[in-house]
């Protein structure tokens, strides 16, 4: 794959960041806390259709899920003697996707099916002690294609980490969101300058129509 083209022989997978509950529906951690939800909101027609577009050409699906131990043992808290004010008191106000909980539940609206998988993390990043790269390597997979919750947060985050384990990366741009529009303008910014590939849902279609147009 180069800067501007998806090879035939890439293998992708799709990996959606944390479309959670906690952090995207009302009466959830961040609803309470007083954040805006409408940019997550916004973008959730897309990520479902982005993934009934990677289902429909058999591209695999990883969805990140989010937690916390009821015990508060993983909190940032006991591990960071130095945090922004505002998540430390997020964190001190209310711990967001506590595990077993509807807060912590990947929403309705995109859920995984049978043939998906789910990674459970702890931190920013998809890939810090969890499973992911042991299953993306097992089925060969070499090209990420990232949509979801938070842009500039763990959406960069996962997507850098990616990188810099050695896969391509391609962010999809009206299928994830930040609180803050800035910032989700910044993380853009990186990843076209430094990273990957920058493709609207329509824009990947149009790549997978040319890849694999006998399944569409």
């Amino acid at each position: 794959m180069t800067n501007m083209d998806l090879s035939h022989n890439a293998k992708p997978a799709l990996i959606v960041i944390d479309v959670q509950n906690g952090f995207v529906s009302k009466g959830g951690s961040y609803d309470l806390l007083g954040i805006k939800l409408d940019n997550y909101q916004k973008v959730i027609p897309k990520i479902k259709e982005l993934i009934k577009l990677c289902r429909s050409v058999n591209i695999p699906i990883f969805y990140t899920q989010a937690v916390r131990e009821p015990s508060g043992i993983d909190l940032l808290t006991r591990t960071h003697r130095i945090l922004p004010k505002s998540r430390e008191e997020r964190i001190k106000t209310r711990p967001i996707c506590v595990r077993g909980t509807w807060d912590s539940r990947i929403i309705e609206e995109v859920k995984p099916i049978g043939k998906d998988h789910i990674i459970i993390k702890r931190r920013d990043s998809a890939f810090q002690d969890t499973e992911t790269e042991v299953w993306l390597k097992s089925i060969g997979i070499d090209t990420l294609i990232f949509c979801g919750i938070d842009t500039s947060i763990c959406v960069e985050t996962s997507l850098r980490d990616g990188f810099n384990r050695g896969y391509d990366v391609i962010l999809i741009s009206d299928a994830t969101a930040s609180s803050n529009l800035q910032h989700y303008k910044t993380t853009l910014e990186h990843v076209k300058e430094y990273y990957g590939m920058i493709l609207s849902v329509k824009e990947l279609k149009n790549i997978f129509k040319a890849l694999f147009l006998p399944r569409l």
